[in-house]
């Protein structure tokens, strides 16, 4: 005798044009956004009648804080319930990994529009065509301290990036397992986390040895700054070379290319969009320093194309000696200071575009 059994009924599907309901285990698209709508009201609500209560002004960080926090209550325990626990917990990692976006943002945007809008008043045409040389108060520029900047941060680039990349070349391709590797390894993580003043104290002592106490040069500044450029430089070029593949290598091999070339010719340039990017960081590490290029470089409002020759002014060491001897009229002082931090960045700027720009230029094309 045969059973038969009546077919299991399916849940209906729901059409495409039809949004999902509460109640199907899936939240629609706009409870999200409902509930963080519904804690922002909340928590505004909230501190303004604290703020009305105490006279205070309106506390615009702790409503933010109140509201994230309310959201994320909310959605995770609607979600748990109508989309399950796991859904649920996953909603509210989402959402401390945005907040913590969000939060991470905040400083850099903070910065961002304190210095473009504090430093537009700085930025004339004086600014980029004149030296501070016999100015007093108002009027001047820091021309001299771009060609200063400029100059120390190329040669200082000029210096470290051969050795850096040839360092990270020889841990990669020949030290591999070597004693002498991992000291070198050793050393450079090491230097990575010396204080930036411990690299000028060196360079100053350096050059005192030869020159006297008394030495300023910009090449001084240049050799400080290498020292802080070299580490990152070999830890990213290194770490750049190890992500190619072996058997790039292998193939190079077994056609009887010499290992030098193969680095040459196959390893270098599939890693040279990486590297390009360790040596941008390295640069915007260092173009930024003060302390090493006030014991080497010095102070001075001329203006300076010689590095192996008298004192040379940097925009960082402006931005400092434009606050701290400020003058009268002191709005003038600190216009010139915002200005020059304004152009620092945007130097920084420029400099990461070019090397995206020489990235994606020389970077390997895969396709046909």
């Amino acid at each position: 005798m045969t059973v038969t059994t009546a077919p299991t009924q399916s849940p209906p599907d729901l059409s495409p044009h039809e949004s999902p309901r509460l109640t199907s285990g899936h939240l629609p698209p706009w409870v999200p956004w409902a509930l963080l709508g519904a804690s922002a009201a909340v928590g505004a609500l909230l501190f303004a009648i604290i703020s009305i209560a105490e006279g205070d002004p309106f506390n615009v960080a702790g409503w933010a804080v109140v509201s994230a926090i309310l959201y994320l209550v909310l959605i995770t325990a609607i979600s748990s319930l109508v989309e399950g626990r796991r859904k649920g917990v996953d909603r509210l990692v989402t959402g401390v990994v945005t907040a913590a976006f969000a939060v991470a943002m905040v400083p850099l945007v903070s910065v961002a529009v304190t210095v473009v809008v504090n430093g537009v008043a700085g930025i004339t045409a004086d600014f980029f065509s004149m030296s501070m040389r016999n100015v007093v108060g108002e009027g001047g520029g820091a021309l001299h301290a771009i060609v200063g900047t400029l100059l120390i941060t190329l040669a200082a680039a000029v210096i470290s990036i051969p050795i850096g990349l040839f360092t990270a070349i020889y841990l990669v391709e020949y030290g591999a397992g070597k004693s002498l590797a991992r000291g070198i390894t050793f050393l450079v993580d090491v230097m990575t986390g010396i204080p930036s003043i411990v690299a000028g104290l060196f360079a100053f002592a350096l050059f005192a040895l030869f020159f006297g106490p008394g030495i300023r040069m910009g090449i001084m500044g240049s050799i400080a700054l290498a020292v802080l450029m070299i580490p990152v430089v070999v830890r990213s070029s290194e770490e750049m070379l190890r992500l190619v593949p072996n058997e790039l290598r292998e193939a190079a091999y077994a056609l009887g290319v010499p290992k030098w070339l193969t680095i040459v010719k196959v390893v270098l340039p599939t890693s040279i969009a990486g590297i390009t990017t360790g040596v941008m960081l390295s640069i915007s590490r260092v173009i930024g320093e003060t302390a090493p290029l006030l014991l080497t470089a010095g102070v001075t409002t001329s203006m300076n194309y010689n590095l192996f020759e008298g004192r040379m002014m940097t925009l960082p060491v402006f931005v400092y000696t434009q606050y701290m001897n400020a003058g009268i009229p002191i709005e003038a002082y600190h216009n010139r200071a915002w200005g020059a931090a304004l152009v620092l960045i945007v130097i920084v700027m420029l400099l990461n575009l070019v090397a995206r720009l020489v990235a994606k230029v020389f970077s390997p094309k895969f396709g046909r």
